[in-house]
């Protein structure tokens, strides 16, 4: 089925230029598409691309970008700065003469302590190498769309059957309805028939058309063919939305309103236990399909 849930997650890493960099996407149900960015310092001139290929790909929920990238000082190599081994040595010696003229005595300066020294030993700036590998990294962010979407895609697929069992199920209801409705009606009739004869017995100052009005009256207060015409109608349109392509969560929502609307109408008309539970059961499935069609695109 082609339903796609606004729900998913897509992870892509990679290694470029001595970057280590992971991109991650997760996405959650929305009113529209909302889409956030954590990125790097440095490599925030990706943020026009992300927006272009997602925005391409997705019509609604929130999801959020992310990468994380660590430059491996291990592979970035590394120089001495002759200006600042210069003027390290500089203030060392300065430093030297000052303590020995106090008669303080310093421990001689080793060479490990001048390559921990940035303003001598330059292993690369961060900046630059996540800069250098910006091709590579942009290069992920398609992928990770795809990744996203094709996760999105396969828990759309679970909704759409969960979604088809729910409205089978409601199918079923709503044909059980028909027959209680007939039940109800022939019970109905047979309660009217004998107050109607008890009435007539007791006085014989009965206005004919007034209790023709009153009986049409009941009849039409209890009908429900309408309700349960337009259930039927909300289970096919709900039903075909589950194949279409493109975005179809808000018109389910919109549905899943309607269902709703019809269901509390025929409680409220039943005049009988059994259309009654029938009703509240359909209501039962309604809310389950509502909670669902929150995840749908």
């Amino acid at each position: 089925m082609p339903l796609k849930s606004m729900t998913g997650y897509a992870s892509l890493t990679g290694l470029a230029e001595g970057v280590d960099w992971v991109w991650e996407a997760r996405s959650v149900n929305a009113r529209g598409l909302d889409l956030r960015l954590r990125l790097p310092d440095g490599l925030d001139v990706l943020e026009p691309e992300v927006r272009r290929v997602f925005g391409a790909l997705f019509a609604r929920g929130s999801i959020t970008v992310g990468l994380r990238a660590q430059v491996g000082e291990d592979r970035t190599g590394g120089a001495v700065n002759q200006d600042g081994l210069a003027g390290v040595l500089s203030v060392a010696q300065t430093l030297t003469a000052a303590a020995k003229a106090a008669d303080v005595p310093l421990a001689p300066l080793s060479v490990g302590e001048l390559l921990s020294n940035r303003a001598v030993f330059e292993t690369g700036r961060p900046g630059e190498r996540l800069r250098s590998a910006s091709d590579a990294v942009v290069a992920g962010i398609a992928p990770l769309a795809d990744g996203l979407a094709a996760a999105r895609a396969g828990e759309g697929a679970a909704l759409g059957d969960v979604l088809a069992r729910q409205l089978a199920a409601l199918g079923g209801l709503v044909d059980g309805a028909v027959a209680a409705v007939s039940a109800r009606n022939a019970a109905q009739g047979v309660q009217l028939r004998d107050r109607v004869t008890a009435l007539l017995t007791a006085t014989d100052r009965v206005d004919e058309d007034r209790l023709a009005q009153e009986l049409a009256l009941l009849a039409v207060k209890g009908d429900v063919t309408e309700e349960l015409d337009r259930l039927r109608a909300h289970i096919a349109a709900a039903t075909a939305l589950l194949t279409e392509t493109g975005p179809v969560g808000r018109k389910l929502d919109f549905l899943m309103q309607e269902f709703n609307r019809e269901a509390n109408t025929l409680c409220a008309k039943s005049g009988s236990a059994a259309l009654t539970a029938l009703g509240l059961d359909m209501k039962v499935i309604i809310d389950q399909m509502r909670e669902q069609c929150q995840n749908v695109e």
